[in-house]
């Protein structure tokens, strides 16, 4: 596969990721906050009290529909999320690192250990005994220093933050693996819960044909892209055998097929993000609930000559556009929106609000640009999909109310909105997600908005704004940084790079016949001690 066709996918697995998903409330095992409004959101945990099963039962096949059925398994294509493969790749390859939300820390999962030096500068990883790939080949010290170099030089999902922030990954001895940071990071752990801890088998690269060869507890008999994903139980996986006999991927279009499939038992487990199905479902069936952050951004794109290249067009634009009409108009008033780029909800929320909808400043600011020659005139582009057209046409007329005159250009599908956005950056506003969750949220603030980071199609390059990343980054507690993303909030607030629009919620739901389903980072789910019961 070729550099251009590796970036085309693996953008479309990050546009994947930003679907627009809003709602709920709901108290689960996991971590919740209090609103401004007094009610409770829940960031994540399991919901309802299905209880462990008992004694597991061994056998049957494990139904799951997602929601962007993958069409490649190497993590460096693929995006290590649960929206779009995260959960079929761990399937495979395991994760080093696994976040335990009842705990809320990050603990070893294929690794053995992972222990930090005092000022958290050195991270050692210990390896488990006698564990193989499904090849037969060693899981050891050197393979999991190739796999990581081969995911950076691929640039998988957030290589940018590790290679910034790890000067040196060494394989001390065949069970030892010490990474050595260029600054303090104490949330290190959740890289190696995402791709980075998906270690690939030595064999598996061979030129240009990529083998999902791992060490997790699954091996792959058939994938069909985009459609179906079938995976066997492997005997000798180090954990131990799967209860289950193999887990079966497919595609539902729709989420409301996807909870009639999972009512007549015609299919085990589903991922939703469309507020109204979230509700149904939290309402019948156990499952993991995930609240993120900026599930629903306006993009802006900054480059020279763009009209938000103005930081004045910028303001009027984030001040034109209502985030609550949006979400009258798109999402029947069921959504979360507002412009905190962290709401009261998120344990990173620290009283610094986004900005209010002011339609008499928008318009200042846009008379002030037109004063300067610029006529007004932006491009929106959307892709062809009937929630996204009534996106488009809310944020039209809520700027040409003010003076902007605001033109649609549609995608045809996706695909084709990926090139453009990401690839040929062809654009003047779109939309899109950062869906940020409360773990380890410095990751996704870094792709989004580090100036170093090809996932930044903003055109913005800010060193204030890096200042702050690294702030964030290396922050000693979660007070500091709290207090950096504050900053940030600040620096958004002034700049408006981007416009946040709302937070969502992600729900996987489960049949009541299925137990140990265990949820790590991003939506991801490990299915290594499922069962399911007749």
């Amino acid at each position: 596969m070729s550099k251009y066709s590796r970036r085309v996918s693996r953008m479309l697995a990050m546009v994947a990721i930003g679907a627009v998903a809003l709602t709920g409330c709901a108290n689960a095992e996991g971590d919740s906050q209090d609103d401004s409004s007094g009610a409770t959101t829940t960031a994540y945990g399991i919901l309802g009290d299905q209880g462990d099963g008992g004694t597991p039962v061994s056998g049957g096949t494990l139904s799951f529909a997602s929601y962007a059925p993958v069409t490649s398994l190497d993590p460096t294509v693929t995006q290590p999320a649960g929206a779009t493969g995260g959960t079929e790749m761990a399937a495979v390859y395991d994760v080093l690192m696994r976040y335990d939300t009842g705990s809320r820390t990050f603990e070893p999962q294929l690794a053995k250990s992972f222990e930090e030096s005092p000022d958290f500068l050195t991270w050692t990883l210990k390896l488990r005994d006698g564990v193989t790939f499904s090849d037969g080949s060693p899981l050891d010290a050197n393979a999991v220093v190739a796999s990581i170099n081969r995911y950076n030089q691929r640039r998988g999902a957030n290589s940018q933050v590790y290679t910034q922030m790890v000067k040196s990954t060494e394989a001390r001895d065949a069970s030892t693996v010490v990474f050595t940071l260029n600054q303090p990071w104490r949330t290190f752990p959740a890289m190696l819960a995402y791709g980075h801890g998906m270690i690939v088998a030595p064999s598996s690269q061979q030129g240009d044909k990529f083998t999902p060869i791992g060490a997790g507890p699954y091996t792959v008999v058939n994938l069909q892209p985009q459609q179906e994903l079938q995976l066997k139980a492997r005997p000798d996986y180090w954990g131990g055998a799967p209860n289950l006999e193999g887990l079966k991927f497919v595609a539902i279009a729709g989420e409301q097929p996807k909870i009639d499939a999972l009512k007549t038992n015609g299919i085990d487990a589903i991922y939703l993000r469309n507020a109204e199905t979230v509700n149904a479902a939290k309402a019948e069936f156990p499952g993991y609930i995930e609240t993120t952050s900026m599930s629903m951004v306006g993009q802006l794109n900054g480059a020279p000559g763009r009209p938000a290249a103005d930081p004045r067009v910028r303001q009027a634009i984030a001040f034109a556009v209502d985030p609550e009409v949006l979400n009258q108009r798109v999402r029947a008033g069921e959504g979360m929106p507002g412009s905190d780029m962290f709401q009261p909800w998120s344990e990173w929320f620290g009283g610094t609000e986004g900005i209010s909808p002011d339609a008499a400043k928008a318009k200042e600011l846009l008379d002030q640009a037109k004063a300067d020659g610029y006529n007004g005139k932006l491009t929106y582009v959307g892709v062809n999909d009937p929630d996204a057209q009534q996106l488009a046409l809310a944020v039209q007329a809520q700027l040409n109310s003010i003076g902007f005159d605001v033109s649609l250009e549609t995608t045809s599908s996706i695909t084709d909105m990926v090139k453009r956005l990401y690839i040929d950056r062809n654009y003047d506003m779109s939309y899109g997600a950062y869906s940020i969750a409360d773990v380890a949220p410095e990751i996704r603030l870094f792709s989004s908005l580090s100036s170093t980071s090809t996932n930044n199609i903003l055109g913005y390059k800010s060193p204030e704004m890096d200042a702050l990343l690294a702030k964030v980054l290396s922050a000693p507690d979660e007070t500091a940084k709290r207090d950096a993303i504050v900053e940030i909030q600040k620096l958004v607030n002034n700049d408006q790079p981007f416009l946040s629009w709302g937070a969502g919620v992600n729900y996987i739901a489960w049949s009541d016949k299925v137990y140990r389903a265990n949820p790590t980072v991003d939506g991801i789910i490990l299915f290594d001690k499922a069962f399911k019961k007749n």
